[in-house]
């Protein structure tokens, strides 16, 4: 399993590792979406920086399309 960003965005498909670590998260956690919140910007930070490589017409199985990964970030930086 890739131990950094720089190795999961060149994984097939990239990011795969991340979005794994949700889902296992959330099974243990009864779907508890709050109590897995550092697996989530784990997952947009390297969805992020796959389209930072890749552009924003990318696209990958295991992140959210571009604009929408923008928007989701975003809403996280203002409930803060």
């Amino acid at each position: 399993m890739p131990t950094s960003v720089k190795e999961d965005i060149e994984t097939d498909p990239p990011c795969h590792s991340r979005a794994c670590a949700i889902q296992e998260c959330l099974g243990k956690n009864s779907y508890d979406e709050a109590k897995c919140q550092s697996q989530i910007s784990a997952l947009y930070d390297c969805c992020n920086r796959f389209y930072e490589k890749n552009g924003g017409e990318a696209s990958t199985t295991c992140c959210p399309k571009y604009g929408l990964l923008k928007l989701k970030m975003k809403q996280r930086v203002d409930s803060k």
